[in-house]
């Protein structure tokens, strides 16, 4: 199984950006903790960060057209006005749950990729993304049934 993590703007400072939301732990580390539970899972997991969104569409894409089995993504920096990546993931057809490390709900924000996305993890630090990882899986394994 094939799963592609798609980290959107500002992702790539995590652990140095606003430690007091994000927390501590940086993007090496949580990719580091990503492959192991993905390799637990049986799981070829592709990791991309990027600050531009046009990119996120054109990996979106290219994985929906390469037989890439999911997308786990955060659109992060996108969440607020990313209709063009939002536009992007109702044309594809890969199953995809978005994750985000804090609860947006709580603090005021609301994601416009939400509506295109089959579920939503969020408000777990980074334990979104493991639980994300999981239930992508679930939920790729349950389609193919």
């Amino acid at each position: 199984m094939k799963i592609l993590l798609l980290q959107g703007a500002n992702m790539v400072a995590l652990g140095k950006r606003q430690p007091e939301l994000y927390g501590t732990t940086t993007a090496a580390e949580l990719d580091a903790l990503l492959l192991k539970e993905a390799k637990t899972l049986g799981v070829d997991l592709d990791i991309r960060y990027t600050n531009v969104e046009g990119e996120a569409i054109d990996w979106i894409y290219e994985a929906d057209n390469s037989g890439v089995d999911g997308l786990l993504f955060n659109p992060a920096g996108f969440v607020y006005a990313g209709y063009a990546l939002r536009d992007c993931l109702k044309a594809v057809s890969l199953p995809r749950i978005e994750v985000h490390m804090t609860n947006l709900e709580s603090r005021g924000m609301q994601s416009v990729t939400a509506t295109a996305s089959d579920g939503m993890i969020m408000g777990l630090g980074i334990d979104s993304y493991v639980h994300g990882l999981r239930a992508l899986t679930y939920l790729i394994k349950t389609r193919r049934a």
